[in-house]
């Protein structure tokens, strides 16, 4: 028996008769010269702390290496158009299988997304409605019928008999024009009459109609007397008149009603037809299905009058109409002076007491012509029409420049399209239904209520559309259960991919993995865990074991301490971040791990612990109440924050803390503080507001999304390293100013990259990927530029500095030291300060935006909102974090932090939890206080899981 065979008898190896990865020489960023052997076919968990290394060995060494093997193989043709990707720095890696990676960053932004396209549901939905859904007219409600020629010659022969009925074929429908050219082809086709708006007329020459009218035109086939011996002249007619009517034909009997019919669907009440249902008319992505109005987005953005006029107190004069600004000698100013003349009102009449159809004309403008006073010629006067302020506003977002396009953002505001409710498809579209309900409606509903929907739907079909259905219902539903398998039960078909959590995204493209069976992969995944509750972490994991055990290696990037328990082996990378990791310090299975003596080993078993805090702090006797927040599948939920606490809002996912907080309190704050345009979610009021002076919020959407954006612009650190540069010897002899030391601008910078360092390479069938810039090596800037330097450092060298550096390297330049030691403090030593904003992760970009709001000056009055700070974050991370956190609330400030973390649940001074479930069985407040009065609730699933960690 061969090697190989005693391998796959034993389970341990595969076709490849490796048991083992074995990885040697890994030198790829920080990694110290890394050997490392594990196992194959298992779920291998890599942590560490953040920095220490996980994604150069996990993503830039493994699945860099399985990519550039896949691209090899290419034939050498194939290669051309792909481009080299550039072997990572590892001396050899041996066992490994096609790589599959599933990252946070890989979200679509796009708005035609959501988690019905990706997951493939809709699609294979679509393929349902198009095959055996049933149509209905959208005027009338009947069910729309569809009739052969037979059917149609019977339905004459038996109602009609002996009544006199002409045969219509029907070839213009509510359009206009003048149609001479149509007129002259029936002529020449030997008809001799038509009927033109329900008037029959005989055809004569140069025929033809108001081109300005909207017109229904008919040939009018045969004139007959329905009798059973004509039958055949009948037959004949009835086919010739639907060749010429495209499918419709209409019958005008001797009392003058029409009736209708058609080969295809129609409604036999008001002779609507709809085309022939395909997968694609059920498609927002298509023009066939898509809403006209909102071209199937669901949403629309309109110049309303409220974003224009926000206070009607004022008067034009004085600035009443936001986009004009106050009075200046100006032509518009003349022209609205000249309307407001003509209606006996003035420009310092304040705008609520200016007559409606003045404002009407002001905002929509007029056909009639005013008068307006010449400067030039006195005198006489210009005779002009005025188009009205949001036309003009909307001609210039259509067709102005960048700049005016922003500007006019300004007074844009996002609704809900009328035409379609949000649902992104047309009218014939909705009008399909199965069951009685339509694929919009069931692309609302949660995955849970939709598979109950799709559970024993054979018994509400008939027979031809269970024959139709069975094999597409077996692989929606076999899709619905990967779904539920990762824990995504409360999110919905429409849901656009780009709202989604990096982990929610993640865990959708891991329910399209299992979906897909494949055999001998290796998967690697970048912390799946990410805003998933504790719950559901059984579910995750599950689905992970179940895709290893299809025969696939596993490999998992995360810091879940139950994650970390139930793999089959951990590889622990440190023991510190940046140039102080990159070394394996402890690896083996769960049980062998925990005997080891590393600083992850330490928590896992508890002889290291976050620390409860002894007291929690009880505020400053303020509050902010929320009253009847009632947005999505919140219940009217009342939300009351102690002010001067770290507040935690806490439930499992789907329950409603994003609508609560990101979509109903942030906007509400945040137009009250800065006149946002950002409508909040349903609510009753806010009380509170006199307590606080402003609000950020701290989020994980990128920080940038080109390589030009990195930690030092964003914190602004970067303008008072210019500035520092432009003030050196050197640079003031060359006379440079900071301006030269940018690299977004025409004259330091290197001109081949355009400052980016990185250029941008099309793949004409992968993912655009960026390659350095062979003039300036990825140094940004011109060789002139790279001249002047400080302490011995280029502009270009400080911007490699990692963190930790230039803390040192700045130490005595406070203005600039601060910024970055903001950096250092939210745990990100290790980023080197022009890191591309492309390449943090979530987490990372959520702590590079905290440490620029750190930098700056607080008031303690400020309220601070963080959506799930600990991600990508490892135990002694969360410990910097906290330290961080509570330093800002023992200031007087207000700390809301959206969180499923237990070692940050614990150390709150006051939690709320909603639930109890997620989608509709969520949606409420189920328990709150401090965290020993939320263990006691027995309703609560984040209650069980605290009390554990308390005890």
């Amino acid at each position: 028996m061969t090697k190989v065979e005693e391998a796959r008898l034993n389970g341990a190896a595969d076709l490849t008769g490796h048991e083992y990865i074995e990885i040697l020489g890994a030198r790829e960023h920080n990694l110290k010269n890394v050997n490392i052997t594990f196992p194959r076919n298992k779920l291998v968990v890599i942590t560490g702390i953040s920095g220490s290394g996980k994604s150069s060995l996990a993503f830039d060494t493994i699945y860099a290496e399985g990519q550039r093997r896949y691209m090899e193989s290419f034939s050498a043709y194939a290669r051309s158009f792909l481009g080299n990707l550039e072997r990572p720095d590892v001396d050899k890696i041996n066992g490994l299988s096609p790589v599959i990676s599933i990252e946070q960053k890989t979200t679509s932004r796009n708005p035609r997304s959501t988690v019905g396209t990706v997951t493939e549901v809709y699609d294979f939905m679509r393929l349902l409605y198009a095959r055996a859904g049933e149509a209905y007219s959208y005027l009338s409600g009947e069910k729309m019928i569809r009739q052969s020629e037979d059917q149609i010659l019977d339905h004459i022969l038996t109602n009609f008999d002996q009544h006199k009925l002409t045969l219509l074929a029907p070839v213009v429908k509510g359009r206009k024009g003048h149609y001479r050219e149509l007129f002259q082809q029936i002529r020449k086709t030997g008809y001799a009459k038509v009927r033109v708006n329900g008037e029959l007329m005989d055809l004569v020459p140069k025929m033809q109609v108001d081109r300005y009218k909207t017109h229904d035109i008919e040939i009018v086939v045969d004139r007959i007397v329905v009798n059973q011996k004509d039958r055949y002249r009948i037959s004949q007619s009835i086919g010739v008149a639907l060749k010429e009517g495209k499918g419709l034909i209409m019958l005008l009997d001797d009392t003058g009603q029409v009736h209708h019919f058609s080969k295809y669907l129609m409604d036999p009440k008001t002779g609507l037809s709809y085309d022939e249902p395909a997968p694609n008319t059920f498609s927002f992505n298509s023009p066939y299905g898509a809403c006209p109005k909102c071209n199937g987005l669901g949403q629309i953005e309109e110049i309303t009058e409220e974003s224009i006029i926000p206070d009607p107190s004022l008067s034009i004069s004085r600035g009443g109409i936001l986009p004009l600004g106050e009075f200046r000698d100006i032509w518009i100013f003349k022209k609205i002076e000249a309307i407001l003349k003509k209606y006996k009102v003035n420009l310092t009449t304040p705008i609520k007491n200016i007559p409606r159809e003045v404002l009407d004309v002001l905002l929509n403008g007029d056909a009639v012509p005013v008068a307006v006073k010449s400067v030039k010629y006195p005198g006489t006067d210009w005779q002009t029409k005025f188009e009205g302020i949001i036309k003009f506003l909307q001609k210039q977002k259509e067709g102005g420049s960048e700049k005016i396009q922003k500007w006019v953002n300004d007074f844009t505001v996002t609704k809900s399209c009328p035409e379609c409710e949000g649902t992104r498809l047309k009218k014939e579209s909705r009008h399909f239904l199965i069951d009685n309900k339509n694929i919009a409606e069931l692309a609302t509903l949660d995955i849970v209520s939709l598979g109950q929907w799709f559970e024993g739907l054979e018994s509400r079909l008939n027979e031809k559309q269970q024959r139709i259905g069975a094999e597409i219902l077996k692989e929606i539903r076999k899709r619905i259960g990967f779904l539920l398998d990762v824990g995504l039960t409360y999110l919905q078909l429409n849901r656009p991919l780009r709202t989604l959590s990096g982990g929610e995204a993640q865990r959708i493209r891991l329910a399209t993995q299992i979906g897909t069976q494949l055999v001998g992969v290796l998967y690697i995944l970048d912390e799946p865990s990410i805003g998933l509750h504790q719950r559901d972490n059984v579910k995750l994991i599950k689905a992970l074991k179940d895709l290893r055990d299809l025969g696939n290696s596993v490999i998992v990037v995360e810091h879940d301490k139950d994650m970390m328990l139930e793999s089959d082996h951990i590889i622990d990378i440190g023991p510190g971040a940046g140039r102080h990791g990159g070394h394996i310090v402890a690896e083996g299975d769960p049980k062998a791990f925990l005997k080891l003596d590393s600083t992850t080993a330490q928590y896992l078993k508890d002889t290291r612990q976050i620390a409860i805090p002894a007291k929690r702090r009880k505020g400053k006797g303020e509050k902010l109440a929320l009253k009847g927040a009632s947005g999505h599948n919140l219940k009217k939920v009342d939300l009351e924050i102690p002010l001067g606490t770290m507040t935690l809002i806490t439930g499992v996912s789907g329950s409603g803390k994003s609508t609560l907080i990101h979509d109903t309190l942030f906007p509400i704050l945040n137009q009250h503080f800065y006149r946002s345009r950002r409508e909040p979610m349903s609510h009753k009021k806010l009380l509170g507001l006199e307590y606080l002076d402003k609000v950020i919020e701290v989020d994980q959407s990128p920080i940038g999304r080109t390589p030009r954006s990195n930690p030092a612009t964003y914190t602004g650190v970067f303008s008072d390293i210019r500035s520092l540069f432009s003030e050196l010897p050197e640079a003031k002899i060359r006379g440079y100013k900071p301006g030269r030391f940018s690299f977004n601008v025409k004259g330091g910078r290197c001109e081949t990259c355009e400052g980016a360092g990185l250029r941008l390479i099309e793949m004409d069938f992968l993912p655009d990927v960026y390659v350095p810039c062979e003039t300036c090596k990825g140094k940004r800037y011109n060789r002139e530029t790279l001249e002047v330097r400080f302490k011995g450092k280029s502009i270009s060298d400080v911007l490699e500095m990692t963190v930790e550096e230039a803390v040192t390297f700045f130490e005595h330049q406070p203005k600039v030291v601060r910024k970055i030691k903001t950096l250092h403090d939210v745990g990100l030593d290790y980023i080197s300060l022009g890191q591309h904003a492309t390449t943090l992760s979530g987490g990372e970009a959520q702590r590079v935006k905290l440490a620029t709001e750190l930098s700056k000056k607080d008031t303690g009055k400020t309220m601070y909102i963080l959506d799930e700070p600990t991600t990508g974050l490892h135990f002694q991370d969360i410990q910097h974090l906290l330290d961080v956190l509570n330093r800002l609330v023992d200031k007087g400030n207000t700390v809301l932090v959206i969180e499923h973390n237990m070692d940050v649940i614990k150390v709150a001074d006051y939690i709320v939890d909603l639930g109890p479930e997620g989608g509709d069985g969520g949606g409420q407040i189920i328990a709150k206080g401090t965290p020993e009065e939320v263990a006691k609730n027995k309703n609560s699933y984040t209650a069980a899981f605290l009390k554990a960690e308390l005890s």
